[in-house]
């Protein structure tokens, strides 16, 4: 009897699926490269209060720092830092950051950035307004005169 109970937990072991990580490939996450890129420093530290810093630099030149503490508000975790790398065409990318309780806040001489304030207004902008103020002007003056007679009358 113990003979056939041990075979049959045998035969479920030996028929249960087996579960593995697919093999990594090299073009999953690159998209275009078999490339392996190496990895030249990584350092990391972890303090105790939660607070913590790493550095990052691999072999194609990519440079990423970052630090952070659970300062915020609610013990939210604050951070900084910045991340460097070559764009395809060759141009040098940098980007600071800071993310805070105002959000993701980069800063990068490659950003667009909005025109300062104030900044000239268009001239068709200003004839819209002009025509926009003597339409307001022509009602409020029909207004001040009390209601029109002919309210309702045909035209």
């Amino acid at each position: 009897m113990q003979l056939i109970v041990l075979a049959v937990l045998a035969t479920v072991a030996a028929a249960a699926p087996q579960y593995a990580a697919p093999a990594p490939s090299p073009t999953r996450y690159s998209g275009e490269s078999d490339e392996v890129v190496a990895i030249l420093r990584d350092d990391r530290v972890q303090e105790d209060d939660g607070s913590y810093n790493f550095e990052v630099e691999t072999g194609d030149g990519v440079k990423l720092s970052q630090n952070g503490s659970p300062s915020g508000p609610d013990g939210s975790v604050v951070k900084s830092g910045q991340y460097s790398y070559t764009a395809p065409d060759g141009t040098e990318v940098l980007v600071k950051y800071v993310a805070d309780e105002n959000g993701f806040q980069p800063q990068s001489d490659l950003l667009p950035v909005a025109p300062e304030f104030p900044h000239p207004i268009p001239d068709f902008v200003l004839e819209q307004i002009a025509f926009a103020a003597k339409e307001d002007a022509e009602r409020a003056r029909e207004e001040s005169n009390g209601p029109s007679r002919t309210y309702g009358a045909p035209q």
